[in-house]
């Protein structure tokens, strides 16, 4: 569904993440757990982990992929509790982690989601 889901996304969002890379886990680890201060590992829909586009530098040695983590049992159980639509949490999801990816505010990303809505 994530892969479906990426599709779906635009283009100019898509065209620079060739080295993102996109895992889906059942949920977050201890570590990001602790780092983010989670009451719940359900309190976490996915995660940007890296050096956002607006920080990096040709200089700065990079010691791998900058990378996406979609949680899945924390999205079903959202699914579950909102009722909204799988395929659009997946994708808001997606476009969210993208965006920090990116540097972007979270009301940058509302403001591409509703343009593609």
């Amino acid at each position: 569904m994530a892969e479906d889901a990426l599709e779906t996304i635009p283009r100019e969002l898509l065209a620079p993440i060739a080295n993102l890379s996109i895992h889906v886990e059942d949920f977050p680890d201890e570590e990001t757990e602790r780092e983010m201060e989670l009451e719940s590992p359900f309190d976490l829909l996915g995660l940007y982990r890296g050096v956002d586009m607006t920080r990096q530098s040709v200089a700065d040695l990079r010691s791998g992929p900058d990378m996406i983590f979609l949680y899945r049992r924390p999205i079903l159980d959202y699914w579950c509790e909102t009722g909204e639509d799988l395929f659009a949490i997946v994708r808001h999801v997606l476009i969210h982690e993208i965006g920090h990816h990116f540097g972007l505010s979270d009301e940058d990303m509302e403001r591409i989601e509703a343009m593609e809505g």
